[in-house]
């Protein structure tokens, strides 16, 4: 953690610490027993060398085990591509203020209508884009033969 083991710690580094303990916790390295005795030793840390006995036998960092998670995550989607996810979203709150201005049950039908318009004929759109994809990679292959 540092060079200097005596300098006291505030509540910054014991969350910090706390945090590491469960990530190590959660990727397997520590019991249940061990994670609570740790925790516990972690809150009552005055000073840092407290905190760096909790981790002597723990790798330095938990990241560099997820690491490889994170790089086979999708990537985030970007809002031209989420518009669909929101309008989604916003419907049933749509349809719940319609009911209550005209007295109808009917407006929950919105809901699924509006989820059928707009995802309906997405996996067309994808699959059409790959055919088009495979298409150009077919043309190039054969054009650099």
């Amino acid at each position: 953690m540092s060079d200097t083991p005596e300098v006291r710690i505030g509540t910054a580094e014991r969350e910090q610490a706390l945090q590491r303990l469960g990530e190590h916790f959660a990727a397997g390295r520590l019991t249940l027993a061990e994670f609570e005795e740790r925790s516990g030793k972690a809150s009552a840390a005055t000073i840092r060398s407290d905190l760096e006995v909790l981790f002597t036998d723990l790798p330095a960092t938990a990241e560099n085990v997820s690491a490889p998670a994170a790089e086979t995550a999708p990537a985030k989607r970007g809002l031209p591509d989420r518009w669909r996810d929101v309008v989604v979203g916003v419907t049933p709150a749509v349809a719940l203020v319609l009911f209550f201005v005209f007295d109808s049950w009917l407006w929950f039908l919105l809901i699924p209508v509006v989820s059928v318009i707009l995802y309906a004929g997405l996996d067309q759109d994808h699959r059409s884009r790959d055919r088009k994809r495979d298409r150009k990679k077919n043309h190039e292959d054969r054009g650099d033969s």
